[in-house]
């Protein structure tokens, strides 16, 4: 913003900089391509958070959002969970694998909630399904007890958009990410999530 901010005022002076110096046209070729180069720059730094974190997927980047409907129709947020440990979670009812775990992201969910991390206030599941078929999805949620509020799905199955931000290729695949939404570890399955989540607890004195 801040470079931005020094084109623009480089443009709108340039005038008066002109008439003051009678600068001729070859000084202000020179500093309109200044000016490009500039702005080039500024762009080619890629996306990137007010902390300087650039949005990706690989641990140390901004987790990118998602925006997607739960059950009952609801626009659910990721970004609206920032504060807490957040394990994006994606699944599916008709996946063996996924099923086996979720008893495990249901243990750390009851074990973990309230507590207190390094960077994080309280820990949930963000839960992303593959499902292609809503009444599928909803009666794998009651049936394996995900009693956290978070679920969502476009009902795309392997074409879910979400899938596709985060490049997912086969499931269960999760991210964990904290209190400022970056990404902490990556697929974390079986007594690796219990361990990763007690690590990251914050320190007593």
């Amino acid at each position: 913003m801040r470079l931005l901010l020094f084109v623009h005022k480089i443009i709108i002076f340039a005038p008066l900089n002109i008439n003051k110096l009678k600068m001729n046209k070859l000084k202000i070729g020179s500093l309109l391509v200044i000016a490009v180069f500039i702005v080039a720059g500024f762009i080619n730094k890629g996306t990137q958070t007010e902390n300087n974190s650039k949005v990706g997927i690989t641990v140390g980047d901004v987790a990118p959002d998602l925006a997607y409907k739960s059950p009952d129709g609801k626009i659910i947020k990721l970004s609206d969970l920032r504060g807490q440990m957040v394990l994006v979670d994606f699944w599916a009812s008709w996946c063996g694998p996924c099923r086996r775990e979720n008893p495990t992201v249901v243990s750390a969910y009851k074990n973990y909630k309230n507590k207190k991390f390094a960077n994080g206030n309280g820990f949930t599941v963000y839960s992303v399904s593959l499902d292609g078929n809503k009444d599928s999805w909803v009666n794998a949620i009651k049936k394996d007890n995900l009693e956290w509020d978070y679920h969502v799905s476009d009902l795309k199955k392997w074409a879910s958009e979400a899938a596709k931000t985060y490049k997912v290729t086969g499931i269960p695949s999760n991210v964990l990410i904290d209190a400022d939404g970056v990404i902490v570890a990556k697929n974390l399955r079986g007594n690796n999530l219990l361990v990763t989540l007690e690590s990251l607890l914050k320190k007593r004195n």
